[in-house]
């Protein structure tokens, strides 16, 4: 599985595609132990992987449907072993201490979010971070995505709209120092050009309980461009461009154009 992945995009995104074809496998062992019965997929490595976002993403987030401080997500490691053991790989797993988060990290999370990391012994040990997060900001859809690595299977992930929400919330509140995520900027470009709809409502909700703030579109706007305006555009670019597949894309990339792209936003 593995080979199939590298082969399709070339040696030089060896490393990436490692990443990709193991989180196709963690989402594989957490579809046979029911996990999507409960929880749903977002993030960027959602939209790479179901959507054909073309630049790779590390971590996988998810979100339970319904608030549950009890959940355990321990209950679905031995099917994610399994599924591991079955392409041979073996991995364990271990919950990270929030103690030692990144700035950028201990800033943007809440209390409530479980994180782990899965570790996979290939040429040398591979690290994936998951994200979980057990009392969520609710009002979002999902849908069913198909999959068909490992084996085939439907995902529960939240649907474009709501992946826009949350990737905008990521934009405007996520706190960093030195470390911009150029990720962020790169994903609003690709629903922008894809002409998603933005899900307000559920904005609304992730800024209230996030942030304390009862957001207006006019506000959300406001802030939104502030961070495009004064954010470091290479900074910007340096980041995400290990990432993109075709650097060239980044080559239009300056605070304006973001700017321009604000006005093209559509609401839900």
């Amino acid at each position: 599985m593995v080979d199939d992945v590298v082969a399709r995009i070339g040696e030089t995104g060896r490393h990436n595609a490692v990443y990709e074809a193991m989180q196709q496998v963690v989402l594989g062992g957490l579809n046979r132990g029911g996990f999507f019965k409960v929880a749903a997929f977002y993030g960027g490595t959602c939209l790479r992987i179901f959507h054909g976002l073309q630049r790779f993403s590390e971590d996988m987030d998810f979100s339970l449907l319904e608030k549950n401080p009890a959940f355990k997500l321990e209950d679905y490691f031995p099917a994610i072993i399994e599924e591991a053991k079955a392409v041979g790989r073996e991995v364990t797993i271990s919950k990270k201490d929030k103690k030692i988060f990144g700035k950028v990290e201990s800033a943007f999370l809440k209390d409530n979010t479980n994180v782990y990391n899965i570790s996979f012994q290939t040429e040398k040990t591979l690290k994936i971070k998951i994200e979980v997060d057990i009392e969520p900001p609710l009002r979002f859809e999902t849908e069913q995505k198909l999959l068909m690595r490992p084996f085939s299977f439907m995902t529960r992930c939240f649907t474009l709209p709501d992946l826009f929400a949350g990737k905008m919330h990521a934009l405007v509140f996520r706190q960093w120092k030195n470390r911009v995520k150029g990720r962020d900027w790169y994903d609003f470009e690709w629903y922008v050009r894809n002409s998603v709809p933005l899900d307000f409502e559920h904005l609304q909700v992730r800024t209230s309980e996030f942030n304390g703030l009862n957001l207006t579109k006019e506000g959300f706007l406001t802030l939104l461009r502030e961070r495009l305006a004064s954010t470091d555009i290479y900074a910007v670019k340096a980041d995400v461009e290990p990432f993109v597949i075709n650097p060239r894309e980044l080559e239009i990339w300056s605070n304006d154009y973001f700017l321009q792209l604000t006005d093209r936003i559509s609401f839900q």
